[in-house]
């Protein structure tokens, strides 16, 4: 679709917490929070003229490759936030997009991401096909106290559940969507530290696509400040994710 009328370089959008996205403490789930970042993402390509529909034409989407997100509260049952988003770097193939959530015009999380651009098709990265010369990139604008960083994952670290990749879990791109990886781990994780909010940040990194039937292994290390989890196929690392506590 054509570049909006209303399109601007930096994005917000309201959002309304309703029961079905909370845990039993009332608190937004981390795996909510993560779809509410994308859709807001989203919903700023489709007035940028660079959607999924948009890209479609060419085969192409964005696929998330890295995310970090810092929290300092979680948003409640009823409470309405509003995400920002904008663009850091934006060339080819890659893009570093970040968020902002407020409520009552307080900071309370930050997050960045590095997305691809990936042929649906041939199932590999490419250079975007549209132009997104309109976006502003904001460079030395930052969501997060700290950028990305090298996920180390330890040898001893142990099996704790194995799968299969089922339905449910595939998104529109026909492979296993981003959120599915966290919730897959924060289910295997010590609910108190979960729900007494324990969470400092956490970081994700998405190395290699699950399909429809994928066996899968979960692996876990713990120490006293994180946890990190990888999901292996066929003894190779298709996602890590950290989780840092307070």
């Amino acid at each position: 679709m054509p570049i909006a009328s209303n399109f601007t370089s930096i994005y917000s959008k309201e959002w309304d917490i309703n029961f079905s996205q909370c845990f039993p403490n009332g608190s937004l789930k981390y795996t909510e929070l993560c779809n509410i970042l994308q859709l807001t993402a989203a919903a700023h390509s489709e007035i940028g003229g660079i959607s999924f529909s948009d890209m479609q034409k060419f085969n192409q989407a964005w696929v998330l490759s890295k995310m970090r997100v810092e929290i300092t509260e979680l948003p409640k049952w009823k409470d309405t936030i509003i995400v920002k988003t904008w663009i850091n770097s934006l060339e080819n193939s890659r893009s570093v997009r970040a968020f902002e959530v407020e409520i009552n015009g307080k900071k309370i999380i930050g997050s960045e991401t590095y997305w691809a651009v990936f042929n649906t098709k041939t199932r590999r990265p490419e250079s975007l096909a549209l132009p997104y010369e309109h976006f502003e990139l904001y460079e030395n604008k930052k969501a997060t106290s700290k950028s990305f960083s090298k996920i180390s994952l330890i040898d001893t670290s142990e099996i704790v559940f194995e799968r299969s990749v089922v339905l449910s879990d595939l998104d529109i791109v026909n492979h296993v969507n981003n959120v599915k990886y966290l919730e897959w781990c924060m289910d295997l994780t010590d609910e108190y530290l979960i729900l007494k909010q324990k969470l400092d940040s956490f970081e994700m990194n998405f190395l290699k696509e699950l399909s429809l039937k994928d066996p899968i292994e979960i692996h876990e290390s713990i120490n006293k400040s994180n946890n990190i989890f990888s999901i292996t196929k066929e003894k190779k690392t298709c996602f890590v994710l950290q989780l840092n506590w307070k």
